[in-house]
C-alpha cells in the first residue's frame, strides 16, 4: 500500500533527481519551476492524494506568474482530483502525457541477472552515456534539456552497459528520501530484448542496497508497454497514474 508518507517522499525524491531551477511551495504542494522540457521539473504536484481545496488553484498559478514561469500541474488520475480536472477543463487546459508511477523493493531488482559485462556506475555522464541518452527516437532539444537536468542533480549516478568500447544501454539513479529513483533508461534499438536494462537495474539496486535503501520508484509513459512489462518482471507495481495539465495553446 502506498501511504501519504510514501507519496511525499517520492515527490521530493523526484525533484531531487530532475533538479528544477526553482522550487517553491504551498501547503500540501511543491511548485517546481524550470525553463527546460522535463515535465516533472516544471509542474506543480500535490504531496498527498487526499482532497485538496480547489480554491488554492489561483494561488498556484500566481506563484508561477510572479517568477516568470509557465504554469503546469501534474495531477494523479484519482477521484479526489475531479474538482481540479473540472476547473482546469473549464479554463481550457489540456490533459497530456499519461504516466505511471511504479514502486517496488530494491531486493527484487537484485534477482535480475547482473550480466557480463555488468553495468558500471559513474558519478558523471561520459560521452558514450550522452550519445546513448540523446540517441535515436529522442527529440534533440528535449534530450539536451533532460541531460542538463540530470547532470545538475546532486548525487545522481550514471549507469552504462559497455560492450567493445560502445555504450549500448544507460540509465540514471538517484538516491534520496529513502528511495532509489530510476531515470533516463535507454537501450540501443538493435539490443532491445537482450536483458541490458536488467543489468542497469541490477547495478543500481546493488548500490542502493549498499546505502541501506529498500524502496525503488520510477515513472514510465503509460503507452510504453515493453518497459512496463520489464518493470513488472522486476517486481514493480503501479502506485498511481498521473497526467500533466497544461494551459491552452496561444496562437
Amino acid at each position: 500500500m502506498v501511504t501519504a508518507a510514501h507519496i511525499e517522499s517520492i515527490e521530493r525524491a523526484t525533484l531531487q533527481a530532475v533538479a528544477p531551477e526553482v522550487v517553491d511551495a504551498l501547503p500540501g504542494w511543491l511548485l517546481p519551476m524550470d525553463r527546460g522540457t522535463v515535465g516533472r521539473a516544471r509542474s506543480a504536484v500535490p504531496l498527498h492524494h487526499g482532497a485538496h481545496d480547489i480554491s488554492l488553484l489561483p494561488a498556484i498559478l500566481a506563484r508561477y506568474a510572479a517568477l516568470g514561469f509557465e504554469p503546469c500541474l501534474r495531477l494523479p488520475d484519482l477521484p479526489a482530483f475531479q474538482p481540479w480536472f473540472d476547473a482546469l477543463t473549464q479554463r481550457g487546459w489540456r490533459r497530456e502525457q499519461p504516466t505511471l508511477t511504479m514502486t517496488g523493493e530494491v531486493q527484487s531488482l537484485l534477482t535480475l541477472p547482473p550480466g557480463s559485462p555488468p553495468a558500471e556506475l559513474d558519478s558523471a555522464p561520459d560521452a558514450g552515456w550522452m550519445t546513448m541518452f540523446l540517441g535515436e527516437g529522442l527529440d534533440p532539444t528535449d534530450g539536451a534539456s533532460r541531460s542538463r537536468s540530470l547532470s545538475r542533480a546532486t548525487g545522481t549516478l550514471f549507469a552504462s552497459v559497455r560492450e567493445q568500447g560502445q555504450t549500448v544501454a544507460c540509465g540514471a539513479a538517484s538516491f534520496g528520501h529513502g528511495w532509489l529513483g530510476v531515470h533516463g533508461m535507454r537501450t540501443a534499438a538493435a539490443r532491445r530484448g537482450d536483458g541490458l536494462a536488467g543489468r542497469i537495474l541490477h547495478a543500481m539496486a546493488t548500490e542502493a542496497s549498499r546505502r541501506g535503501l529498500a524502496g525503488v520508484f520510477l515513472q514510465v509513459d503509460a503507452s510504453n508497454l515493453p518497459a512496463q512489462a520489464l518493470y513488472r518482471r522486476a517486481g514493480l507495481t503501479l502506485a498511481w497514474p498521473y497526467a500533466y495539465w497544461r494551459p491552452p495553446l496561444v496562437d
